[in-house]
């Protein structure tokens, strides 16, 4: 299980967690370190490829650490896991931080649960962290496939899930966002204890050995 601290110069450190079953993107300044990256990326997340696969997608998968860069993540991942009854369940995992002049991590906390509040479909609970106070927002979508855009030419109606965490950080004025989506919900279970199970890493402190 790989400790994971998103590279910034500008935000103050933070290390988490995650599970083996990510693979994250390669998110990098410059264009050979990304290049660098995604070389190895392909190579992790196509173990049976063969090189003309890998150099033919390691550009895609280095457009897409740029992207996520230029979204402000400093940390992506995608996640994907064997179900028992075959196939892949997926997820998009990211980590980014938002500046924000909180007295307090626990101010911070309270005036994010009172804006989320707001929109009744959101599902938002407190989390008290070992890292400290946090909120929790949970939604469910519906979205419509187009006929032309799904697979066996009918209109298709997909359900997708988001956890979304919010931790504000003690040592600095930022809040951290972790987001983890999928469109997999008939392994949505698995997924939220799983997201349950990172956040308990959350740590504003260097790991000790």
């Amino acid at each position: 299980m790989p400790t994971t601290q998103p590279d910034s110069d500008a935000i103050p450190p933070i290390w988490f967690t995650v599970p083996h079953g990510f693979h994250p993107l390669p998110i990098a300044a410059t264009p050979e370190e990304r290049a660098t990256l995604a070389e190895g990326f392909v190579r992790e997340l196509f173990p049976n490829g063969d090189d003309a696969l890998w150099a033919s997608t390691a550009p895609y998968y280095a457009g897409m650490g740029e992207l996520m860069g230029s979204c402000g993540h400093e940390y992506s991942a995608l996640g994907l896991f064997a179900r028992d009854e075959g196939g892949v369940a997926h997820c998009a995992f990211n980590v980014g931080a938002v500046e924000s002049r909180h007295p307090s991590a626990e101010a911070a906390a309270t005036g994010v649960r009172e804006v989320l509040v707001r929109d009744s479909m959101n599902d938002v609970r407190w989390l008290d962290l070992p890292c400290g106070p946090a909120v929790s927002c949970v939604t469910l979508r519906e979205f419509t496939v187009p006929a032309e855009l799904a697979a066996d030419g009918q209109e298709t109606k997909l359900r997708a899930g988001q956890i979304q965490v919010h931790v504000p950080f003690p040592t600095g004025p930022y809040i951290g966002v972790f987001t983890l989506d999928t469109a997999s919900m008939d392994y949505w279970g698995e997924f939220c204890e799983m997201t349950a199970i990172v956040m308990q890493t959350v740590s504003f402190d260097p790991p000790q050995e």
